[in-house]
């Protein structure tokens, strides 16, 4: 059908028939007989390429090239104008076939009109079908020795896309220190002893950077967060921007950790500010409130998140809310391990505070207090560990980089809990409810219920905490386009993934067992991704009853397959 169409315009139909036809074998078989690549990569030389091993023998099934540490961004730059003027003239190619058909084809008109088109002039809907060219690289590829490649990559607006590997040293070459490295870590060339006492800078914050560039999406995650890091990518991908994706990497020998340690500490990264999550994104608005969003890191609206450990004393278990500071992070690492000293339980003393008590101090006030943290032994009973001044300082370093994040993005301080009794009437009319549309569901003829004594019963003041816990795994009915947020509360397994992401929301009853503490003490998308984090899957969102929340349609969407 398309060939009589052509056949219409002589001279014209063999070169477009000749130019699809290219194009179709390209896209079906190409020179490897999969069809087209949807991915090109160009690597920096480090662990990541080292991993790969050498072209072909690598596993990746798409164009790839290692090239010098520095070079990856401004190769992708020369890489991405070549393969975007052969898509151009692909898209070039189906534009004139399509005027044809329609019998719109003028060729010195439409010649004229694409006689510069290229990647700029595409829909949509072409730039999607467009393979992404990919710079890879650690973080001294990117960060220190190719920074400047990657931020005249950044402002040429060319949306190439950048993986950065970040280990926070130079990890293919013996691990010595870098500019994206914590205040404090001991590392080759920020060696501890009588003069320094290990790395002396300040981390370098690509996102604070790539803000500053304003034309880059800019991606911060790390493994143990897949829902935000998938996400992320995706979204990253899509713009018709240049992205860079900063991932958290352990580097198991240089970091001083197990082999299998590397999700537990991109974990524990976030939860102590050590690396905060965060996205920016230049379409979001034209604020940088507008742009910026912290979603995924727990107590956003806290200094340092709380969370709860389990301990032995005396033979008898026992239970202690502690404040995660980068400290705590810091002690489960050898590259910090030069900073603390156990102490002797007999030396234990009234000046003594916890790190996360001490950082609240002013500097008077610190003169006769000696700070420590906590720690388990092997037989779970506690232990203080002595904690040097450098990881007082990176503790700062670090709260003061999330306080500048949570300024830009907009969040406020915590505020005081709401009333709960407040909250135990809400819950008690919102069960009410529910009731009573299970009720009228029985309700048929003439039978002869006493509902109003029934709700009566239900409603009266006496309803104390055994009879809240009695109604927690219920499902509260909707009002309207508001559906109350329930969990099943006898289910849950006490996996703390609730409680990390929104503890103004969630908290564990006395049988430990979560239950919603407030249901307006967070936005909505908090309850719907604490529903997709819950390792028991017991967590039901219900429909808010805001819905100004930015993208709310998007979360109530993620939301329904929990409620």
């Amino acid at each position: 059908m398309a060939v009589v169409g052509l056949v219409l315009i002589p001279g014209r139909s063999g070169s477009f028939v000749s130019k699809l036809k290219d194009l179709q074998w390209k896209y079906a078989e190409g020179t490897n007989g999969r069809g087209r690549s949807n991915l090109g990569m160009l690597n920096a030389t480090g662990c990541t390429s080292v991993w790969a091993s050498t072209y072909p023998f690598n596993p990746y099934p798409f164009p790839w090239s290692n090239h010098l540490f520095q070079d990856p961004a401004s190769m992708a730059m020369g890489v991405y104008e070549g393969h975007m003027a052969k898509m151009a003239d692909g898209f070039k190619a189906v534009r004139m076939a399509e005027a044809a058909l329609k019998g719109q084809y003028n060729p010195e008109e439409q010649e004229e009109k694409l006689r510069y088109f290229d990647w700029k002039d595409f829909t949509d809907e072409e730039y999607h079908l467009c393979p992404p060219v990919v710079a890879v690289g650690g973080d001294g590829a990117m960060y220190d020795i190719g920074f400047q490649n990657l931020s005249r990559a950044l402002m040429s607006g060319k949306p190439i896309k950048v993986l950065i590997v970040d280990t926070q040293v130079y990890s293919n070459t013996g691990g010595p220190a870098c500019t994206s490295g914590f205040f404090g870590q001991v590392s080759d060339m920020a060696q501890f002893g009588k003069a320094i006492k290990g790395k002396e800078e300040t981390r370098k914050e690509m996102g604070l950077i790539a803000i500053a560039h304003r034309t880059t999406y800019f991606l911060q995650s790390t493994i143990a967060h897949s829902n935000h890091m998938i996400e992320g990518f995706v979204q990253g991908l899509m713009t018709r921007r240049p992205a860079v994706f900063n991932l958290y990497s352990s580097c198991q020998p240089e970091h001083g950790i197990g082999d299998d340690m590397s999700h537990h500490q991109a974990k524990l990264a976030v939860e102590s500010r050590a690396y905060p999550l965060f996205r920016y994104d230049p379409d979001g608005g034209l604020t940088v409130g507008e742009c910026l969003d912290l979603d995924g890191n727990p107590n956003p609206d806290r200094d340092w998140p709380v969370t709860k450990i389990q301990y032995v004393e005396k033979g008898r278990e026992k239970e202690m809310e502690l404040s995660t500071t980068f400290v705590d992070f810091a002690v489960t690492e050898a590259r910090f391990r030069k900073h603390f000293r156990k102490i002797p339980r007999d030396s234990w003393n009234e000046d003594m505070v916890p790190v996360s008590e001490y950082l609240e101090l002013d500097k008077d006030d610190r003169e006769d207090k000696v700070p420590f943290v906590w720690a388990l032994d092997a037989k779970r009973e506690l232990s203080r560990l002595l904690v040097a001044q450098p990881m007082i300082e990176s503790a700062e370093e670090r709260r003061a980089f999330w306080l500048m994040l949570r300024d830009l993005g907009g969040i406020k301080e915590a505020v005081a809990d709401v009333d709960e009794v407040q909250i135990e009437s809400r819950v008690r009319q919102e069960v009410v409810q529910k009731l009573a549309s299970s009720l009228m569901g029985l309700v048929s003829g003439n039978q002869a219920l006493d509902m109003g004594a029934m709700l009566d019963a239900v409603s009266s003041e006496p309803a104390q905490q055994p009879q809240l816990k009695a109604v927690e795994s219920l499902a509260p009915a909707a009002d309207g386009d508001y559906m109350a947020p329930w969990i099943d509360t006898e289910e849950c397994t006490e996996c703390d993934e609730c409680i990390l992401i929104n503890s103004n929301i969630f908290e564990y009853n006395a049988d430990k067992k979560a239950i919603i503490k407030n249901p307006n003490g967070g936005p909505y998308r908090d309850l719907v991704k604490a529903a997709e984090k819950c390792t028991a899957e017991v967590i039901h969102p219900g429909l808010p009853r805001d819905r100004s929340e930015k993208d709310i349609d998007k979360w109530i969407k993620r939301g329904e397959k929990f409620n």
